[in-house]
């Protein structure tokens, strides 16, 4: 029988809101990066670079969730489902959180 506690599963029952963090703390500096070097008004196909570059973050947050929801009950055994609704918190805030990139208006509303 696995342990519960301990540092690896304390990681684990903080990677769903670090993962957030992460996404948001990047996604935000990509803004104010983007707004300064123009990045609204390069277009790659349908979207701008600067609704590019934030979306990749968002996804790549979403994505390591996901990958860590399907890891977790292997990792964890029957100790999973906490460290599991922490992914789940992690997931739905990246998501919603990086949603408005794709709708809103950025810097001064000349993006794509």
């Amino acid at each position: 029988m696995r342990r519960v506690g301990g540092m690896a599963w304390l990681g684990w029952l903080i990677a769903g809101p670090t993962l957030w963090a992460a996404s948001f703390t990047l996604a935000y500096g990509l803004h104010g990066l983007g707004c300064e070097l123009g990045w609204p008004g390069v277009a790659l196909g349908p979207l701008s670079l600067h609704r590019l570059a934030i979306a990749a973050t968002g996804l790549a947050g979403a994505l390591a969730c996901l990958v860590l929801l399907a890891r977790a009950r292997t990792a964890l055994g029957p100790h999973a489902a906490l460290p599991r609704l922490g992914l789940w918190i992690g997931l739905v805030a990246t998501l919603f959180t990086l949603a408005p990139v794709l709708v809103a208006t950025s810097c001064d509303g000349n993006a794509l």
